[in-house]
């Protein structure tokens, strides 16, 4: 205890042998207490003196002063006696202490001479045994020095001496044991994983590596092994490659989403999948072994063990319940003596997609077989496996031969000896070249121009097979068309070009899109800006400066607006220069807008000069009708007075008169009568221009109306031997219209007739009912008309003699015509040389009212 021994307390011993708890010999001990217990007591007991004194003065004063031998003693005489008695109690213990650890370290000296001795023993015996032929270590200093190799392995290892090439173990060991050996290392390394492990050379000769790790080194050992261990080494090897192998392939079958199993020799389950256990809805695969679930009914699992009696494998779609839904599997199952393993492989997707995969193939061959383009479908074998109607139709092919599914090469034979395939200077490299599509990988397409005049694109298109789709597509039509609508372009191009009139073609986004030099030429466009998809607001810019008014504005709100309507647009303008342009907007059924430009500068010019001589002619002709209806007017009134004092001076009462008198009486009534008579027409003509004249519609009676007109001419064809017939067989007793104008357009021709008829010939008034009405006709023998009179006829004021006895005023026929179209009707006249002349004038059966005559 230190109590016991305070010179010992906190002191460490070094040197000499001590035992397993750190602690020298008993014996040793013992002396060094026994030498050193009485100076111990004496330099303690000083010591405790000196520092009592040291500390307390006073309290050393009161302390019971002693001296040596009772001799009595001061307290100074105490102190420096204490202080001598340490001094000499240090130098003496520190005497023995120094004679003491001399002796130990030449006793420590001893023992480790002797320690080195057995190590550098120690030392060879181990470079005699690193140094064997057997095997050879690799050392890793902690300091990250590069490792050391010692000893040697035997030659039929094929291990490598340099030191690179050893450690690179992937160059001679085999790769399942580099790779092991190199996680173990790498685990060795960083971890201090120690392991012991079994590898393989490339020679197949096996070794044993062991890794150890020491505070300072690491240590990675390769030991040759003996033909038994080799045997060993190599059933171990195997049966870690077997180990992998199971645990991949349980891991593997645990990872399947299809349900596996493994069962033993009495057919229980062993082993399964979580796939087995889910299918069977259990918790764990563990529960499915307690449980006995089976994942195929009774009936299936026993046609399965009959199928093994015979065979080791069995292989059939089975059908079960999963989920409450009855399924397919495709059930592969394979037994031996020690008994079976088996996978289910989900089949009701793969039959579904089957079904709908015929349905498909189905409804294509419907839909192929309504197509007007025939194709025909080979398989890999170049065997004819489908062929619509249009095929067939083509090529007329009987059905017998095309259902026996030839092959191509024989169905171009046969269409080559039938005259339906073109001869080919080559027929077999054109062939051979043909069927290359088998062998392609992209679609190919010919053109055969066949015998009798069509164009065939024949399209190979290969299937992922190995057959071919070959699809034929008559473009005989299209290559006409084609043909025409180049040539139809090429002509509406040269037709535009040469057009007097400027067209500009604008598309939906406002760019032109096609225009002829007439456009550029009208406006004065540069050629530059008319090509190159030009917009529209560029046109424009140039052009408004070229018009007076220009109408561009328009033209782009039509181009580039969104109006739904798209109204065409007519209008004109006149440019700076004088020209006078007429245009039109008009839409085009792609979207695009079409502007034409017609020069009219001297269509206007003449339109203005003829519009100035037509005003010019109106006012004429308006004077001219004021002019004669004012004269009408004014003549009127003096020839009624003339007539009816004419009328006075005949009569018996007025007086006797002289036959001379009498003579020129009559020429002044008849004269009278006459100029009353142009008057009354002029002013009748008057009133039908001004539209005012109303017909006094009635019931007018033919017989009535015709002799009321012949009696007013009698006097005149009497004069001249003239004989009136008069037709009314085919005659209505009566028909609506006005009787006075009706009688007074009857008069009129009735005169003209007996003007032109020669003397003592015959003039006819027929009377008839049409289907549009009643038609009146007066016919006489006179020379007729040429055509030039013909056009006039019917013109006021231009009376013609053309064989007549006197010239009138040529009103007769003017108001014929003005009266017949008041009433609704028509006239016509027919005529030629000397055939006479007849006119006649068709009055429907209602007249359908008052309107203006044409003139």
């Amino acid at each position: 205890m230190p109590g016991d021994n305070p010179l010992d307390a906190g002191r460490a011993v070094s040197g000499g042998h001590r035992d397993s708890n750190g602690n020298a010999p008993a014996t040793a001990g013992w002396r060094q207490r026994r030498l050193t217990r009485p100076f111990g007591r004496l330099l303690l007991a000083a010591t405790s003196l000196t520092a009592l004194a040291l500390v307390d003065p006073a309290l050393a004063q009161h302390t019971p002063q002693r001296g040596i031998a009772g001799l009595p003693m001061g307290a100074f005489e105490v102190i420096q006696m204490a202080v001598f008695l340490g001094v000499m109690g240090a130098a003496l213990l520190s005497a023995v202490a120094l004679i003491r650890e001399r002796a130990r370290t030449s006793a420590e000296n001893v023992e480790l001479r002797a320690h080195i001795a057995d190590l550098n023993a120690t030392l060879q015996r181990s470079d005699a045994l690193l140094n064997l032929r057997d095997q050879r270590i690799v050392v890793w200093a902690n300091d990250n020095q590069k490792p050391e190799l010692v000893g040697a392995l035997p030659a039929e290892a094929a291990a490598p001496e340099d030191r690179a090439a050893f450690l690179a173990f992937g160059r001679w060991l085999a790769p399942r044991s580099a790779a092991a050996l190199d996680r173990a290392v790498a685990g060795l390394r960083e971890k201090g994983a120690q392991f012991d492990l079994m590898v393989e050379t490339h020679s197949a000769t096996p070794l044993e590596v062991q890794g150890r790790k020491t505070p300072s080194h690491t240590l990675l050992r390769f030991v040759s092994l003996s033909q038994t261990q080799r045997e060993h080494a190599q059933l171990k090897l195997e049966n870690q490659r077997l180990a992998v192998d199971y645990d991949n392939m349980v891991g593997l079958a645990d990872a399947l989403k299809m349900p596996f199993w493994l069962r033993s020799a009495d057919g229980r389950l062993r082993w399964v999948n979580r796939a087995y256990a889910e299918a069977v809805e259990a918790a764990t695969p563990e529960a499915v072994l307690r449980e006995g679930k089976e994942f195929l009914g009774s009936a299936a699992r026993e046609t399965i063990a009959r199928q093994h009696a015979a065979h080791p494998v069995f292989e059939q779609t089975l059908s079960t319940v999963i989920g409450g839904d009855r399924r397919k599997f495709t059930v592969t199952d394979f037994a031996s003596t020690e008994g079976a393993a088996g996978i289910a492989v989900d089949a009701s997707g793969i039959e579904a997609i089957r079904e709908e995969y015929e349905r498909l193939v189905r409804s294509h061959a419907d839909t192929l077989d309504q197509l007007t383009t025939p194709v025909a479908i080979f398989d890999e074998q170049q065997k004819l496996r489908f062929f619509n109607q249009a095929f067939q139709k083509l090529w007329d092919l009987d059905a017998g031969f095309l259902d026996s599914a030839p092959d191509n090469a024989l169905l171009l034979d046969r269409l080559r000896s039938e005259g339906k395939l073109a001869e080919q200077p080559e027929w077999r490299r054109w062939k051979e070249n043909l069927l290359e599509a088998y062998r392609a990988v992209e679609s190919q397409e010919h053109w055969w121009h066949l015998p009798d005049g069509r164009t065939l694109r024949v399209i190979a298109n290969p299937q992922p097979k190995g057959g071919v789709t070959w699809v034929f597509e008559n473009v005989t039509e299209r290559i006409n068309l084609e043909s025409r609508y180049n040539a139809a372009v090429r002509v509406q191009g040269e037709t535009l070009d040469n057009l007097t009139e400027g067209v500009a073609v604008f598309g939906p986004d406002g760019r032109i899109r096609l225009s002829n030099p007439a456009f550029v030429s009208l406006w004065g466009l540069s050629s530059d800006l008319v090509q190159g998809n030009m917009h529209i607001s560029a046109i424009r810019a140039q052009c408004d400066t070229q018009a007076k008014d220009s109408p561009w504005a328009n033209f782009v709100a039509a181009v580039t607006g969104f109006d739904e309507e798209r109204r065409d647009g007519r209008g004109q303008t006149e440019l700076n220069n004088g020209t006078v342009l007429r245009y039109a907007v008009i839409h085009l059924p792609n979207g695009q807008v079409m502007i034409t430009f017609v020069d009219v500068t001297d269509s206007v010019n003449v339109e203005r000069a003829l519009k100035d001589k037509n005003e010019a002619l109106q006012r004429a002709d308006q004077l001219k009708n004021d002019f004669v209806q004012h004269v009408s007017y004014e003549l009127r009134s003096p020839l009624t007075n003339i007539i009816g004092f004419t009328e006075l001076l005949a009569l018996p009462a007025t007086g006797p008169l002289a036959p001379r008198q009498r003579e020129y009486l009559e020429h002044i009534g008849s004269s009278s009568a006459v100029l009353l008579t142009v008057v009354n027409d002029i002013l009748d003509l008057a009133t039908v221009d001004a539209g005012i004249m109303e017909l006094e519609v009635g019931e007018v009676r033919v017989d009535q109306t015709i002799a009321a007109a012949a009696e007013l001419v009698s006097d005149r064809m009497d004069e001249h031997g003239i004989r009136l017939t008069i037709d009314t067989g085919q005659a209505p007793q009566s028909f609506h219209g006005d009787e006075t104008r009706i009688r007074q357009i009857l008069y009129n021709l009735l005169s003209n007739a007996a003007n032109y008829a020669p003397e003592a010939s015959t003039v006819s008034l027929a009377c008839r009912q049409v289907g549009q009405g009643v038609e009146f006709a007066v016919h006489d023998d006179g020379p007729g008309m040429p055509p030039e009179i013909l056009d006039t006829v019917f013109r006021r004021f231009e009376p013609r003699v053309n064989g007549g006895r006197r010239r009138g005023a040529g009103l007769g026929l003017s108001i014929v015509k003005s009266f017949v179209e008041l009433h609704g009707g028509s006239v016509r006249i027919e005529t030629g040389q000397d055939r006479g002349t007849t006119v006649i004038c068709l009055f429907p059966n209602v007249p359908t009212g008052v309107r203006q005559a044409a003139e």
